[in-house]
């Protein structure tokens, strides 16, 4: 088996699991078989003394697929 890292950000006004879910979500749209994710920071945006969004970077693992090319 062979494995590939990527690096992800995603963003949510909710929380730091919703900015997990939304990039795992967008990524598997066009990637199969992530294996993990591993959040590498997070960070609270602030704006008018409130924290408006949550911004989380990623490093998401997935499977390579083995297929021959046709």
């Amino acid at each position: 088996m062979v494995e590939k890292t990527i690096d992800l950000t995603g963003q949510s006004s909710t929380s730091i699991e919703a900015a997990v879910g939304l990039a795992i979500s967008r990524a598997a749209v066009t990637i199969t078989d992530i294996r993990q994710a591993r959040l590498t920071d997070i960070v609270a945006v602030v704006e008018d003394g409130q924290i408006a969004r949550w911004k989380v970077d990623l490093r998401v693992t997935f499977q390579v697929a083995d297929r021959v090319h046709e």
